[in-house]
């Protein structure tokens, strides 16, 4: 009896040992779904030199799904429409768009800049994404909040 109760008792040490040792993978944050642009950053290349929140109204919308993207935006103050469609891709610290299809304004982007690389920040909730001129310096940013 003694042998069988050490027997549980060892049993039940090793079996807590490997549950406190064993490393589980940690959930990484995704991009899928939906994000409402806060305000966007202006940078000296390093450092925020100023912040442009969203005002009278304007707002844009991104919506991320299996690979595809879309976006639009609303501005009272400008009557152009802006939405594009495409692919998306990222990894841990990069988000890049490759749009196929877009309002006539975004159209005229697409046909001198079909893929579009931002340097990724993404917590659960929020995200920027940055764009960076040809020396790696950032130059601006867009930073959402998750709203689905």
């Amino acid at each position: 009896m003694k042998k069988l109760i050490g027997l549980v008792f060892l049993m039940f040490i090793l079996i807590s040992a490997a549950e406190f040792t064993s490393s589980k993978p940690q959930t990484e944050h995704t991009i899928e779904g939906t994000w409402e642009l806060v305000n966007r950053f202006n940078y000296d290349g390093l450092n925020v030199t100023d912040t442009i929140p969203n005002t009278n109204g304007y707002r844009q919308i991104k919506m991320f799904h299996k690979g595809k993207v879309m976006w639009t935006r609303y501005s009272p103050d400008d009557p152009t429409e802006w939405f594009g469609y495409g692919r998306y891709r990222t990894t841990s610290d990069k988000l890049e768009e490759s749009l196929e299809y877009g309002s006539d304004a975004m159209m005229k982007v697409i046909d001198t800049t079909v893929v579009f690389e931002f340097e990724l920040h993404l917590d659960e909730n929020t995200y920027s994404q940055i764009t960076l001129d040809e020396q790696g310096n950032k130059t601006f940013a867009e930073n959402y909040k998750r709203i689905r």
